[in-house]
């Protein structure tokens, strides 16, 4: 592989990784391997810490093409807990409020679900890096202050329940571009008439690249070395 004239390296991002802690990975070790000062590492598409999953990473001249790479939609698979509400929609945060949940059926829940495909205007969650005069969003969340974020269009191609262990609902979600499933999760436990958070998240497909052909970061350090 020529990483400095340029590679598309398909990483399974794990738990607890930012996306930045995997590029800074796979930078150092390739100056390393290579016995450069320096080489271009980016990635196409944030995966939140907390989420796990397909993660593409451009070395060197195919940093270039980071921005084409980042239009295709994307599939993820994880699990809703409805009942229960956090600040950043997700397990970042403590659990903030608890919502009825007896009145929900299995035929509400499908019908939710269904409500929710199609093109629409997504605020995304306070805690995200969008930018907000300068700053990140979430670090207006962490000090306590309550920011407006500007809704922007999305779509949700499709919204299958894969499983439902209610309180806790399994989903494949396939969508646009700059799609907060964390925001979903918002928008689900509201049309339920309750509340729900996003307690797992795993993204399976971005474009044309397929989780199936990715490597865990040890698996690719493993190959290079």
């Amino acid at each position: 592989m020529n990483f400095l004239e340029g590679e598309v390296l398909l990483i399974d991002k794990a738990y607890g990784w930012t996306s930045f802690d995997v590029v800074n990975k796979i930078r150092w070790n390739l100056k390393k391997k290579l016995d450069v000062k320096n080489i271009k590492v980016g990635h196409a598409g944030t995966l939140d810490p907390l989420a796990t999953g397909l993660l593409i990473i451009c070395t060197g001249k195919k940093t270039k093409t980071i921005e084409s790479l980042m239009v295709g939609k994307k599939t993820y698979t994880g699990t809703f807990l409805v009942g229960k509400t956090t600040p950043s929609y997700d397990l970042e945060t403590e659990f903030n409020h608890e919502f009825p949940t007896a009145h929900i059926t299995q035929e509400a829940i499908l019908q939710v679900a269904n409500s929710i495909v199609g093109v629409q205007m997504q605020v995304p969650p306070l805690f995200s890096a969008k930018q907000i005069d300068g700053k990140r969003a979430y670090e207006f969340a962490r000090e306590g202050k309550t920011m407006e974020l500007k809704a922007n269009e999305i779509e949700i191609e499709t919204f299958l329940v894969t499983a439902n262990r209610f309180p806790e609902i399994d989903f494949e979600i396939t969508c646009s571009k700059g799609t907060y499933i964390r925001s979903i999760a918002r928008d689900f436990g509201e049309k339920l008439g309750s509340g729900a958070t996003l307690i797992e998240l795993r993204r399976t497909k971005s474009g044309t690249f397929d989780l199936a052909n990715a490597l865990t970061i040890d698996a690719f350090l493993a190959e290079i070395f």
